[in-house]
């Protein structure tokens, strides 16, 4: 059996008799105290269930598993409790911060049960987490193949935006990273819905009239509305919306989700930023610079990130391929244009089996020519 289960008490003794109990049913681990157990939870975990006593000094029961709530909110909590504490316990389930409560005396057959049943639901949950991601990423899949045919320039932008992310995430060691580079990754979905003329006069820093202009600011919430169609993929929108505007990243942590998509849409309008400084001819080292100034109070572990951040090209094992040789994982190492000048394939884009369908059309109609600088991913 793979998934673990912790017992907290501050007992030595009751911690010791739950292992003999239960050592040929259950894989179980020992903690003294809520300290104890939250430092086993984050170094030892992850634990399928937690089993708590309700009477502990300094931290009790209920405040010992909503802390385990906050860190490991897939782990089923139970809590072991005398008659007198029942009130508190029902509290505590009431509140969502415990699966089940037992009474003490409990017996082997009863704590058994109760066992059995968190770990059945823990794999519930984890299996249903399991589910959902598998969805969102085949989601996510779809969506930046399509974004990649429709509008190659989009998708180069929307590639780079989440390598930026990608690293800035890494260095402020943030949960949940896979939002954050989901966000940058579809922030420019809504572009799609323009001219490649404005797309590309954009991208240049060149100016655009008042009407392309007001067009092009819509593209946040266009990109928004297409977004939230999506089960669970609320927070990405949210952050996908408010890229172009100052959002506070400070204020009621307890609201975790907040805070994350206050500092998801922060982190797109600096790594925009960053993009379009960088494509203008800046330095990416200027540019990090000019970032510290435009943003007071910037972190200054995000500019150092996107320092570090490796060039777009891929300067190992480039070679010329023709159409036909080209395969899955391979790099294209070059803008792809047509004869009329149509970008229709930006560089650094992995190669798809879609995507060698889009090659072998448009070389049959002798738009392209069919030797292409690629590299191995």
């Amino acid at each position: 059996m793979s998934e673990k289960i912790l017992f907290v008490d501050d007992e030595p003794n009751i911690l010791v008799g739950y292992q003999r109990l239960l050592h040929n049913e259950f894989q179980a681990e020992t903690a003294v105290g809520g300290a104890a157990g939250l430092m086993a939870l984050q170094t030892k975990g992850p634990y399928a269930v937690v089993l708590s006593d309700m009477r502990m000094p300094e931290m009790d029961g209920v405040q010992f598993l909503t802390k385990v709530k906050s860190l490991a909110p897939d782990t089923v909590r139970i809590m072991l409790t005398g008659y007198a504490d029942v009130q508190t316990a029902l509290s505590a389930v009431n509140e969502g911060n415990i699966f089940r409560f037992l009474t003490k005396p409990c017996s082997k057959e009863i704590l058994t049960i109760a066992l059995t049943a968190g770990l059945a639901q823990y794999r519930l949950v984890t299996s249903e987490k399991e589910l959902l991601e598998k969805t969102l990423t085949g989601s996510l899949t779809v969506l930046t193949e399509v974004l990649s045919m429709a509008s190659p320039a989009v998708f180069g932008r929307a590639m780079r935006l989440r390598r930026y992310m990608s690293h800035i995430v890494t260095r402020l060691s943030l949960p949940n990273r896979w939002k954050f580079e989901a966000a940058a990754l579809l922030s420019q979905l809504g572009c799609v819905t323009m001219a490649p003329q404005t797309i590309d006069a954009v991208y240049a820093g060149q100016p655009l009239s008042p009407k392309e202009q007001a067009l092009y600011d819509t593209h946040p919430n266009i990109a928004h509305d297409l977004l939230k169609n999506i089960p669970r993929m609320d927070a990405i929108a949210w952050m996908v919306a408010h890229q172009n505007q100052s959002v506070t990243v400070e204020g009621d942590i307890s609201d975790r989700e907040m805070a994350d998509m206050r500092m998801g849409a922060e982190l797109l309008r600096l790594v925009l930023d960053f993009d379009t400084l960088v494509r203008q001819g800046t330095s990416r080292t200027e540019a990090a610079h000019s970032l510290g100034r435009r943003h007071k109070g910037l972190d200054s572990r995000i500019p150092i990130a996107l320092v570090e951040v490796e060039p777009e090209a891929h300067e190992k094992n480039v070679r010329t391929c023709r159409i036909e040789e080209i395969a899955p994982g391979m790099v294209i190492d070059q803008d792809l244009r047509t004869d009329a000048g149509w970008l229709i394939i930006a560089r650094n884009q992995e190669v798809t089996p879609s995507l060698i369908l889009k090659l072998k059309n448009y070389y049959e109609k002798g738009l392209i020519c069919g030797d292409i600088a690629v590299s191995m991913s």
